[in-house]
């Protein structure tokens, strides 16, 4: 269901201004109107359509008569005074909610596909590509709604109240403007007060853009065909109004068809999705949606065939595997074919489903069997759709790369200070053997790859994954320290030598998540405490594993001072299925006990930024106004803790 009604002239507040002062209003806040525009429309259309249809917005709000203007009751922002441009800003967010969802009737069906000014031909077009935390941002407006998108906008850079936002959107034909502006909110407050700076960065300005060629040997092929295609537009013109909008729903006709005939396409392998080669640079999906087939057997219609046939039915003689939690079952769809190849004596072919990827893999020789792999992979993003394992054996794991990959290294966890070495990638994107990490006791080695993203996409973005057992690895994060008086600190890559440093002590933990289904791992330092008698600093960390089915389970780790840079810490609490330690469970607490160099035990325990008191109960009673607390108390006394966060709210301790 839309989540907007049209709007008309008559529906916006106050009465549209003259030409002159509309015109006047438009050509001085120009790149305003237009980084608004191109902030609220649907991400979908790529970067390229959207610049484009951004300026075609506010070039096309102008009214078509001279009447004289009428102040409208939601006033202009920082010191922008006058109905006219109040007037052109309700109209360029009117506009392009319009472009969100299907259209109204035939004649806005036609105009959404006819040419519209302006228009670049032989060239893309598309802003600069901005840091992590930009490209963390444009991934969150991807996930909510045009009016959500528009509030937010409002709200930061047009520094709107509440109210008056609600009253344009509502003007706009928002039909919940209040939701909207929710979450608009809760987007602002996750970036502790940098939504402004990254709104206003390069990334979300359409008026400064950079260009390169469209792809010139489609563009040469299609000029040989330009006169077939002459007249099959001719043709298709005459049928024009009766082709279905493409973001509807099916026909009745095919949404009727027989279970076993929709099977029968979506095995079909004639359908499979191919994404052009170029798509992932033109996107703010950046996702398996966006992947082009590669492997020299992307052709081979006879594998794909039986890649697809068995996925459709395995049969006995196949073996079969899935993360926790991920469906084995045939796809509803043509499902987008990744890759097909030879890798390390059999054929493998990577299909995604928008779900789920699967790995199909057949022996070259005739001999072993043949094997189908699953793993969930909604909602993946530039990260966690970076590489899939292509190829598992004793030598270690293979992975086919994503495109948007432009540097590839490996590197070992418990060796922090030891630099990145080198890793050969194919022209097809297939990796060189990476060992694979520890399953037994021992752990002394941990591999991962660092993988570095094209800035085509964003602009210094290096990050760390790490195989678990899945055919996607996870991705490695970290949370620093919070600072003093500063904002709640987001997770970052843990790329920089603390996070390093931080993950040599927590890497070996990885292993009892290993087949587990794991889409993301958070090493999260929540607080820093003074030792008693020593002085000594020690750590808190909470690690976050998140499934891709949504539950996360969590460690929380004692870190003191050790000889070695590598010496684990002491776990000393342990959860499943909850959301501590994430963006929905932002406090914790936990304690241990510790025994300091004179041989007196003591009850240690720290909370999270928000703690402000820690109270012990039981075999101990203390009560420290303060984010840590340490007591003497006997080795295995039974203790309770509680702590009280900055609004009153008590805080039970992990255990």
């Amino acid at each position: 269901m839309p989540t907007h009604r049209r709007a008309t002239d008559d529906t916006l507040p106050g009465k549209r201004p003259g030409v002159d002062e509309a015109e006047a209003a438009l050509v001085e806040h120009y790149p305003r109107l237009v980084r608004l525009a191109y902030l609220t429309l649907p991400p979908r259309l790529g970067r390229h359509r959207r610049v484009l249809a951004a300026h075609a917005v506010v070039q096309r709000v102008l009214p078509r008569s001279r009447k004289g203007a009428v102040s409208s009751p939601v006033p202009a922002q920082r010191g922008t005074t006058g109905a006219a441009f109040a007037w052109i800003r309700e109209r360029v967010v009117r506009d392009a909610l319009d472009r969100d969802g299907r259209p109204r009737n035939w004649r806005a069906f036609v105009s959404r596909r006819l040419p519209r000014l302006p228009a670049v031909a032989g060239l893309r077009l598309f802003p600069r590509a901005g840091g992590s935390e930009e490209l963390a941002l444009d991934q969150a407006l991807f996930a909510v709604g045009s009016a959500a998108r528009a509030a937010l906008a409002l709200r930061v850079l047009e520094g709107m109240e509440p109210a008056e936002v609600r009253a344009l959107l509502t003007a706009a034909g928002v039909r919940d403007p209040a939701g909207a502006l929710r979450t608009a909110e809760r987007l602002a407050s996750e970036r502790g007060g940098r939504t402004e700076a990254l709104l206003g960065a390069p990334e979300f300005d359409p008026c400064t853009v950079q260009t390169r060629p469209t792809d010139l040997l489609r563009r040469r092929h299609r000029a040989r065909v330009a006169g077939a295609a002459v007249v099959v537009v001719a043709l298709a013109g005459t049928v024009l109004l009766a082709i279905p909008d493409h973001d509807g729903p099916e026909p009745p006709a095919v949404a009727g068809r027989a279970d076993g005939a929709a099977l029968a396409r979506a095995l079909d392998p004639a359908l499979l999705e191919r994404a052009d080669d170029d798509a992932w640079s033109d996107t703010s999906r950046v996702d398996f949606s966006v992947w082009p087939a590669r492997g020299d057997r992307t052709g081979d219609a006879a594998l794909l065939e039986r890649a697809l046939r068995v996925w459709g039915r395995p049969g006995p003689a196949v073996r079969v595997s899935a993360t926790t939690g991920t469906a084995t079952v045939p796809p509803t769809q043509p499902p987008r074919l990744l890759y097909a190849g030879e890798v390390d004596g059999a054929a493998v072919v990577l299909l995604h489903d928008g779900q789920r990827v699967a790995r199909y893999a057949e022996p070259l020789s005739g001999d072993g069997a043949r094997a189908l792999d699953f793993a969930r992979t909604d909602d993946a993003d530039v990260t966690t759709a970076a590489a899939v394992v292509v190829s598992r054996r004793p030598d270690g794991v293979r992975y086919v790369l994503a495109p948007w990959i432009a540097e590839s290294t490996t590197r070992d966890l418990l060796a922090p200070d030891t630099p990145a070495g080198d890793l050969d990638v194919s022209k097809d994107g297939v990796t060189g053997p990476v060992p694979a990490p520890p399953t037994g006791e021992s752990c002394s080695s941990w591999p991962v790859l660092r993988l570095r993203s094209s800035e085509k996409i964003v602009e210094r973005h290096a990050f760390l994954v790490t195989d678990l057992g899945d055919l996607s690895p996870a991705h490695l994060t970290y949370t620093p320290l919070p600072g003093a008086g500063a904002p709640a600190r987001q997770p970052r890559e843990a790329t920089g030598d603390t996070a390093l440093v931080s993950w040599a002590r927590t890497a070996c933990s990885l292993r009892s998540l290993r087949g587990s289904g794991v889409r993301a791992v958070n090493n999260w330092a929540f607080a820093e405490q003074k030792l008693p008698e020593t002085g000594a600093r020690s750590t808190w960390v909470c690690t976050r594993a998140d499934s891709w089915r949504g539950p996360g389970r969590i460690m929380v780790q004692f870190q003191q001072p050790a000889s070695s840079p590598v010496e684990p810490g002491t776990v000393v609490a342990e959860d499943r299925d909850t959301a501590s330690c994430s963006r929905f469970g932002q406090h914790v607490l936990a304690g241990t006990h510790w025994r300091a160099p004179s041989g007196t035990w003591f009850l240690l325990a720290a909370g999270s930024r928000d703690v402000t008191r820690i109270t012990a109960t039981g075999a101990v009673r203390a009560d420290e106004r303060a984010r840590t607390l340490a007591v003497r108390a006997p080795r295995d006394s039974s203790v309770n803790l509680t702590g009280r966060l900055t609004d009153g709210a008590p805080l039970p301790a992990v255990r």
